[in-house]
C-alpha cells in the first residue's frame, strides 16, 4: 500500500506531489477522471469528502417506465441547469489540460458529464458517462442541445417557472436542484419536438450500460497509457474501477489524486488526499 499523505497544508504534501512526479515523469500518462474533479467548480458529488446526504441518483429503468419519475428529474433540471451549464473550470481541470499540452498526459476517461476538460484545454477526453450538453429522443434518436431543451421545458411550464424562479434550491449533482415534491407535481413534462416522444439526457443513468463503441474508445486511449492517474474519483462504480483492475493485470502502475478513500488505495503506488485544485498544479508545474 502507498504511503497517503493527507491535509496538504501540513507541508508533506509537496514531498508527496514529487513522488508522484517521479512515478509520472517520462511515461504516458492516462487519466481517470471522477466528480472530485469538478466539485471546485461548484458541482458537488454523492460518495467525496463532504458531500451531502442528497438521496440516489436517477435510475435508467425508473426514468424510462415512470412518467413521475420523468417528471421529477426534468422539473428539477430546469432549476438546476443554469446554475451547473454557468460553471467553470477550476485549477484542477487547468492543470490536466498544461499536462496534455506538454504531453506528460495522453488523454483523459472521464466519468463526469459537465465538459468542464474540454472548456479547460483538454483535447483528448473520452466521455464516459456521456454529456448533459444534449438530449436525445428515445424513440426516434434525434438530439437538440440542453439549452434548446431548456427554452422546450420553459415554454411548456411559464406560470410554473416564473413560480419556481425565486425559490432557492440546493444544487444537486446530475445537474438539477433540490426542489419539494409539491413544486415537482405541477411540472409538465413535453415530448420529443419531432416524435412526441421520451427525452432523455444524452448521458448514462445508474443501471445503464455505457455504449460499447465509447467502451472501446475509452480502451484504446487506456492502452496508450504507461501510468493510471485516478483524479477524483472513489472508483466506487464500475464503470471507472475497471479501468483500476486492467492496469493491475499488466502491471501499468496507479497512482491517486483524491479527497477520502477510494478502492485503489491498497493497490496504488502513490497517493495524495487533498484538494485536485491544490495537488494537480503543483504536480503540472513540476512535470513542465
Amino acid at each position: 500500500m502507498a504511503e497517503v499523505i493527507r491535509n496538504p497544508d501540513n507541508g508533506q504534501w509537496q514531498s508527496a506531489v514529487a513522488r508522484l512526479a517521479a512515478l509520472l515523469r517520462g511515461r504516458r500518462t492516462v487519466v481517470l477522471a471522477g466528480a472530485g474533479c469538478s466539485t471546485e467548480s461548484g458541482i458537488p458529488d454523492y460518495r467525496g469528502t463532504g458531500a451531502a446526504r442528497r438521496g440516489a441518483p436517477v435510475q435508467y429503468q425508473e426514468f424510462v417506465r415512470d412518467p413521475l419519475a420523468r417528471q421529477r428529474y426534468w422539473a428539477r433540471s430546469t432549476v438546476g441547469w443554469p446554475r451547473f451549464s454557468a460553471a467553470r473550470p477550476n485549477e484542477g481541470h487547468r492543470a490536466l489540460a498544461r499536462l496534455e499540452a506538454g504531453t506528460a498526459v495522453a488523454g483523459i476517461i472521464t466519468q463526469n458529464v459537465d465538459g468542464l476538460h474540454q472548456a479547460a484545454g483538454s483535447g483528448n477526453v473520452v466521455e464516459l458517462h456521456g454529456s448533459l450538453a444534449a438530449v436525445r429522443c428515445l424513440a426516434c434518436d434525434s438530439a437538440v442541445s440542453r439549452g434548446e431543451w431548456q427554452e422546450h421545458l420553459l415554454a411548456a411550464n411559464h406560470a410554473w417557472a416564473e413560480q419556481v424562479g425565486g425559490v432557492t434550491a440546493e444544487t444537486a449533482p446530475d445537474g438539477d436542484a433540490v426542489l419539494h415534491p409539491d413544486r415537482v407535481a405541477e411540472f409538465r413534462v413535453p415530448g420529443c419536438p419531432t416524435c412526441d416522444g421520451i427525452m432523455k439526457p444524452d448521458v448514462v443513468f445508474f443501471g445503464e450500460n455505457v455504449p460499447r463503441p465509447r467502451v472501446e474508445e475509452a480502451w484504446g486511449l487506456f492502452d496508450h497509457g504507461e501510468v493510471l492517474l485516478v483524479a477524483g474519483s472513489s472508483l466506487t462504480v464500475f464503470s471507472g474501477r475497471r479501468f483500476m483492475y486492467r492496469a493491475c493485470e499488466r502491471g501499468v502502475p496507479v497512482v491517486v489524486v483524491n479527497r477520502g478513500p477510494t478502492r485503489a488505495d491498497e493497490i496504488a503506488a502513490a497517493k495524495v488526499d487533498g484538494p485536485l485544485g491544490v495537488v494537480l498544479p503543483h504536480l503540472a508545474s513540476l512535470l513542465a
